[in-house]
């Protein structure tokens, strides 16, 4: 760290800039200018995906503040914008870029949801120079220091973009294990990286990939394919990352492996428990019957609009404070009845009455 990043840094500095602290000062003079805060500038916004009727997908390059400590294969970050004057909007991005350093430019990869404020702006409006705020990279969906000699990546849709960090990582230390890489896209069109992993299915070392499409009529994924493709998979380490039910799949396959690490894009809607009672948002005084879906559901079906980030339980934007009640965690399927407690909203259903600070 240099001197001037020690001084920016420094207690004492930060307390003479109270109450707004020594960025919002250095942000006025140049808003790449941080001592703590992470923000990046767009370089550039390169569509990956454009199929007319169908969102759009697009590789956004950013480089961050000196601030940015780097990241890890695998890990994602929270993002925020201020679009049109507004709030902050802040959502969560895989990055999609090999691991890189402190202060070191990488990508996030995205599709423009259709009800998705940040990911629409960012892949149809946003332009290069424009400046956006950062987290610190996160997560523990990596890779390990020690490779294995093989390795198994599954993906579906957007859920390549952790492990196409991953594939440049490996192909960037040389990596010289086997790699065996299966990718699920609604059709060659929705191919994300199509070029790219074309190149590598011919050019890399040990890389062995299998592009799908199920409207081609190719296969599901299943044990018995799994294990023609990779005998003895279930032994071999493998990250899957994807919508729900290609995570469902694939857990189901691999039935119960400690080999198998996944991240979903959003946690499976999980039911059971009981759904009689009443859910109670306490600040805002509202109150409506318990439809078993997660709280961060059941808030907004009655006209509350909590924070959130990535509604996958990652990035607890949406942590609020159960002070009765029971919950379920929809992606471990623990339980707690824990009074005065804080959860997130969005991997939390109720079972039963349940209050909410909300």
């Amino acid at each position: 760290m240099s001197i001037v990043q020690s001084i920016l840094g420094s207690r004492a500095l930060e307390a003479l800039t109270s109450p707004h602290g020594v960025d919002r000062y250095l942000e006025l003079v140049n808003p790449m200018w941080a001592a703590k805060e992470v923000r990046a500038r767009i370089v550039e916004i390169h569509r990956e995906v454009d199929v007319e009727g169908h969102p759009a997908v697009a590789t956004i390059t950013l480089q961050p503040t000196s601030t940015w400590q780097g990241h890890r294969a695998g890990q994602h970050v929270q993002l925020g914008v201020e679009i049109n004057g507004a709030r902050r909007t802040t959502r969560v991005f895989s990055v999609s870029s090999h691991e890189a350093g402190a202060g070191e430019r990488f990508t996030i990869t995205l599709r423009a949801n259709p009800d998705g404020l940040v990911s629409k702006f960012l892949v149809e409006e946003a332009q290069p120079g424009q400046v956006v705020h950062l987290s610190q990279a996160q997560g523990e969906f990596t890779l390990p220091d020690t490779m294995p000699g093989h390795v198994v990546f599954i993906s579906g849709g957007s859920g390549i973009t952790p492990l196409m960090s991953m594939l440049r990582t490996l192909q960037r230390r040389t990596h010289r294990g086997r790699v065996t890489f299966i990718h699920y896209a609604q059709s060659p069109e929705h191919q994300i990286f199509a070029e790219e992993l074309a190149d590598a299915a011919r050019t890399g070392y040990g890389v062995d990939i299998h592009l799908l499409h199920p409207e081609l009529g190719d296969p599901a994924l299943s044990p018995a394919w799994l294990e023609r493709l990779v005998p003895g998979y279930r032994d071999v380490p493998t990250w899957a990352c994807g919508p729900a039910p290609l995570i469902d799949a694939v857990q189901k396959a691999y039935d119960g492996s400690e080999e198998l690490r996944v991240e979903f894009f959003k946690p499976p809607k999980v039911s059971g428990g009981s759904t009689e009672g009443e859910i109670s948002f306490a600040r805002s005084g509202l109150s409506a019957a318990n439809s078993g879906t997660n709280l961060l559901e059941q808030a907004e079906a009655a006209g509350l609009a909590p924070e959130f980030g990535c509604r996958m339980g990652i990035c607890f934007s949406c942590t609020s404070r159960k002070t009765e009640g029971t919950v379920t965690n929809v992606l471990t399927g623990e339980t707690s009845s824990l009074p005065d407690e804080d959860i997130r909203i969005c991997v939390s259903a109720p079972e039963g009455d349940c209050t909410v600070e909300l």
